[in-house]
């Protein structure tokens, strides 16, 4: 037949007029319903088909029904109708929800939290096991990421010595927060060797020089018992520097000081003298690149004529040293 208005929904059930008969037998004033209403105005009585004062014909307790007089007696003479009483729930399916039907005002310019976010602060995740939303606090949140906030550097225990190689720091790479070996941001792998002793050296030939006292060896990069070179194990550009001090070579004779690089000459720098009583002293610097297997030593020559000594000793020293161009590039 024809009606005027809405459809009933009779898919989607959420509310229905439900009703239940009781019998009267002229005695009985309580009688129990199968839904706890929440006032006498939730529900209509009627007794023999009559409705009952909800202010004075009957009260509630829970789901008992109790008249304040009985009721007479009779078959199914007594109706109770629960107005629009709630019968069921309806599960939203998955996806059921999407972004349009949420308003903004769900999330955006809901009021601010208005300080530091405290342990206690819930959270919802997706707990990543079948797209399960539970609620977690921040003290976990700030354990799971390793406990990182400004308390971890401000007011914490200052580093009193130099940092070790391995030492890490936290830096932004293009907006990604990355850590780094604090290797790499200093001039290292370096090294200063000295000359303990002379050491002679044959007219005209190119020697190398066996600096075998250390003062410096960041990495135990410098061989400085047997083969007397560098070899960074770093890849990148290094600056090398070395000063020879020949003893009396004769007037008018050079002294070199000669880098060589992978057994090979590289880079020299020579000295003339004036007489024999004046020590010659040569001295090269340059900024290299090496592999980290390439490796540098230093060589010495002269053109006196006979032996000549480079000095090593306390008084006039001959030095050697290396140290990696921090911020320069690693490759070539």
């Amino acid at each position: 037949m024809a009606y005027v208005g809405n459809p009933i929904d009779t898919q989607n059930t959420f509310q229905s007029l439900v009703g239940k008969r009781f019998n009267g037998d002229g005695s009985t004033t309580d009688f129990t319903l199968d839904v706890a209403p929440s006032s006498t105005l939730d529900i209509e009585v009627f007794v023999g088909n009559v409705r009952q004062d909800p202010n004075s014909a009957y009260t509630l307790s829970g789901t008992t029904l109790s008249f304040t007089g009985a009721p007479p007696s009779g078959t199914n003479n007594i109706y109770v109708v629960h107005q629009a009483k709630s019968v069921g729930t309806i599960d939203v399916p998955t996806g059921g929800v999407a972004a349009g039907s949420l308003a903004t005002s769900v999330l955006t310019g809901q009021t601010d939290i208005g300080g530091a976010i405290a342990d206690a602060d819930l959270f919802l995740i997706d707990d990543g096991a079948g797209g399960t939303l539970r609620k977690t606090a921040a003290s976990r949140i700030k354990t799971y990421v390793g406990g990182f906030d400004v308390t971890s550097i401000t007011g914490a225990t200052a580093l009193a010595t130099q940092p070790d190689q391995t030492d890490e720091i936290v830096l932004s790479d293009a907006g990604t927060l990355k850590r780094l070996d604090i290797k790499h941001i200093q001039c290292v792998p370096a090294f200063a060797a000295q000359l303990s002793a002379n050491q002679a050296l044959s007219h005209n030939s190119a020697t190398k020089i066996n600096f075998d006292s250390e003062d410096l060896d960041t990495n135990s990069a410098y061989d400085n018992s047997s083969n007397y070179r560098f070899t960074p194990g770093i890849a990148g550009y290094y600056y090398v520097y070395a000063l020879l001090a020949f003893d009396e070579v004769a007037d008018g004779k050079a002294a070199y000081c000669m880098i060589y690089k992978n057994g090979s000459h590289f880079f020299s720098q020579a000295i003339g003298t004036g007489n024999n009583t004046q020590l010659a002293v040569p001295s090269v610097a340059a900024t290299i690149y090496l592999d980290d297997n390439d490796y540098v030593e230093i060589y010495g020559q002269h053109n006196h004529g006979s032996n000549r000594n480079v000095i090593g000793n306390s008084t006039t020293e001959s030095f050697f040293g290396a140290f990696r161009i921090s911020g320069a590039p690693t490759t070539q």
